[in-house]
């Protein structure tokens, strides 16, 4: 085969996995969606109200201030109030040794076999769960972990992104799995404390947290032990 032929060979199955991740998102949010109106919201009234203001000619003046306190200060609060700490325990996770491996790796060791079940491993399923202030730095702290920087890289070039990851045991399974556990998995800190806000109820930021999750890792597990199934036939 050439190298063209299997750069597009390559490119058509990213473009199927990625359309079919988008189809899959979109089935499984109708799906739970009438899941949950036939059980828990059974009989509860649901409606949506769209109510437009009175059009009025905008004011540069207070669009501008309006953008910077709505967009520039609430995303410096957010850095300073949920990032920054974040960064602080990432960082002493990945610069702390006990023995010959920081906490970071030890941590990710403890996770591996649950992780490796559901077709991912320990790094990835610990970046997910440190990645909770910001998804944002789910990638970049798999990347500090592989590489034992101490500190958070980012890769611009595919090629060695792509050696880097198969030298740590990635396959077409684990790549599969992280595209539906991205997928499906927890939302945010700003997410939750937004869902907290608006329904002023623990119950529903529990469910908004567990749900997803839970349907992620059910995926995962059934796609990686068939994928495995698969390739022990073939």
């Amino acid at each position: 085969m050439t190298a063209g032929a299997a750069g597009l060979g390559g490119s058509l199955a990213s473009v199927v996995i990625l359309t079919a991740a988008v189809i899959l998102g979109v089935a499984l949010t109708l799906l739970m969606s009438r899941l949950l109106s036939a059980t828990v919201l059974k009989g509860v009234p649901s409606s949506f109200a769209l109510e437009l203001p009175p059009y009025r000619r905008p004011q540069i003046g207070k669009v501008i201030v309006r953008s910077v306190f709505d967009r520039t200060i609430f995303v410096l609060g957010r850095a300073v109030a949920v990032a920054a700490p974040a960064g602080l325990v990432i960082w002493l996770l990945g610069a702390v040794k006990a023995g010959d491996s920081s906490l970071l790796i030890l941590l990710a060791d403890i996770l591996d076999p649950f992780a490796r079940f559901i077709g991912l491993d320990g790094v990835i399923l610990l970046a997910f769960i440190l990645g909770f202030p910001a998804n944002e730095i789910v990638v970049p702290i798999m990347l500090m972990a592989y590489l034992s920087t101490g500190k958070i890289v980012e890769y611009e070039n595919l090629g060695q992104l792509k050696e880097l990851l198969t030298a740590n045991g990635w396959t077409l399974t684990t790549a599969v799995c992280t595209v539906i556990f991205m997928l499906f998995h927890f939302p945010c800190s700003t997410t939750c404390i937004t869902v907290k806000k608006e329904t002023g109820s623990l119950k529903w930021t529990a469910a908004a947290f567990l749900l997803p999750t839970a349907v992620g890792i059910i995926l995962c597990a059934v796609t990686a032990n068939l994928m495995r199934f698969l390739q022990h036939i073939f």
